[in-house]
């Protein structure tokens, strides 16, 4: 019989990110009371990066979609692979051009400089790697993301992004 009950455990594992950067910002704020400079100074950077770990851990959590929606999601090596019940396929990051948001929020639209496109529920087992492919985008907004992903009442489909050299080209779902 576990320790902790089930729920809770998941509730911790969800919530691990911004646990362990508010856990290292407080040292870092307790560090603070050192006597010497260089001490103050490395506590001040240490109460940062667990500031900005917890900052990236709530904006991860809020990217991840509760559910259980079909197939399969890899990153590996700036390659995005989806293994679907009918449909997949390969997308290297460095070639995305346009990402969209589809099927009122519930499907990402990734197309690439060649026209391959890729859909993926955002629900999708190992979804959440997205997050860290999507960051690498130039120009993306995280933020604007985001609040996609939380709009109460989403649109059909909404463009999120689209590669600078490449806007005004496509941004369209044709």
């Amino acid at each position: 019989m576990p320790l902790i009950r089930p729920e809770i455990s998941a509730t911790l594992r969800r919530w691990s990110e911004v646990l362990s950067g508010i856990a290292v910002a407080l040292f870092g704020l307790w560090a603070l009371q050192a006597q010497d400079r260089f001490f103050q100074a490395l506590a001040g950077a240490i109460l940062l990066a667990g500031l900005g770990i917890a900052l990236i851990g709530w904006r991860r959590l809020r990217f991840r979609r509760e559910g259980a929606g079909p197939g399969i999601v890899q990153v590996v090596e700036g390659q995005i692979s989806y293994f679907g019940p009918e449909t997949g396929g390969f997308v290297p990051v460095r070639d995305l051009v346009e990402l969209h948001l589809i099927a009122r929020g519930t499907v990402w639209l990734l197309i690439t400089q060649d026209g391959t496109r890729l859909e993926i529920p955002v629900t999708a087992t190992g979804a959440d790697q997205l997050f860290d492919a999507f960051t690498t985008l130039p120009g993306l907004r995280m933020a604007d993301l985001l609040a996609a992903l939380d709009a109460p009442d989403p649109p059909k489909a909404r463009a999120l992004w689209g590669h600078p050299a490449h806007r005004g080209r496509h941004m369209s779902l044709r």
